[in-house]
């Protein structure tokens, strides 16, 4: 175990440089985690034949993209960052990649921030093409996932949202404080045991959005789990009855989800 706890003092979080460019292995798993989300989506629609065309995906996953960047980065100005006002007048830096003249790529992203963001991109997207928002919503529940599995691990790897102090012998020593793995626990919770979950359920699908709402529910419920085990957010803390922030955001989107759940399935609302 003392390799394994020790793992941060003997890796390094890029992974090569071309030509003065540091690749960090966060960036990699990312752009895995991007394309993985893609084959598994058109995976599922070939498995499961829905109606939605080879070209229309692949745009659809571009406009996501952009959207997922954008409330990614923004809602953590927004929700985390110590320098919202800093950001908000000077609104060209807020995807500069490079600190003091170093590229370090974009940092600080916010994961409710980008679901805003999808959300967004997929109403204006499936507004411009005329199509059903929820057969790419419920298509997402299940290509996600699993993809989300490698952008946890990446976290880990680049060595950030690290766990609280621990005593137990899995732990990783960051800066000589033992501490939980917790990116790996999401990795595993929020990743493949909601994949699971989301999977299993279509197979009892009953009506168009169910998969995305049981997605939103289950997500929620394993992220809150796993705030138990992940150091608070840097210069906030606690924020109210000894919960983090990200625990207040699940709660949230936890209940948010369960109600639009109930409306559709229990009192019939059209959708």
């Amino acid at each position: 175990m003392e390799f394994w706890q020790h793992i941060y003092s003997n890796f390094n979080v890029i992974a090569f440089s071309i030509f003065g460019l540091k690749v960090h292995w966060y960036g990699i798993m990312y752009v895995i985690a991007l394309l993985l989300a893609l084959l598994l989506a058109k995976f599922f629609v070939r498995k499961f034949q829905l109606d939605i065309n080879e070209k229309h995906l692949d745009s659809y996953f571009i406009w996501v993209e952009i959207g997922v960047i954008l409330g990614a980065r923004l809602g953590y100005i927004l929700i985390y960052d110590a320098n919202t006002m800093y950001y908000i007048t000077h609104p060209w830096q807020i995807f500069n990649p490079y600190i003091n003249g170093e590229f370090v790529g974009i940092r600080g992203m916010s994961y409710h921030g980008a679901i805003i963001g999808f959300l967004i991109a997929t109403l204006l997207f499936c507004k411009k093409y005329k199509t059903n928002p929820w057969i790419f919503l419920d298509l997402v529940a299940l290509s996600v996932p699993l993809a989300y599995v490698f952008g946890r691990i990446g976290n880990f790897l680049n060595q950030e949202l690290f766990g609280r102090i621990t005593n137990v012998p899995w732990g990783i020593y960051v800066d000589g404080v033992l501490r939980h793995p917790s990116q790996l626990y999401e990795a595993f919770l929020e990743g493949i045991v909601v994949f699971i979950i989301v999977y299993l359920a279509r197979f009892k699908q009953s009506f168009q959005g169910e998969l995305i709402l049981v997605y939103a529910g289950a997500y929620s419920l394993a992220r809150f789990i796993c705030e138990f085990y992940r150091e608070p957010d840097f210069g906030m803390g606690f924020v109210l009855w000894g919960m983090s922030m990200g625990q207040i955001l699940s709660f949230i989107m936890f209940i948010t989800a369960l109600l639009v759940y109930i409306c559709i399935k229990f009192k019939k609302v059209n959708i």
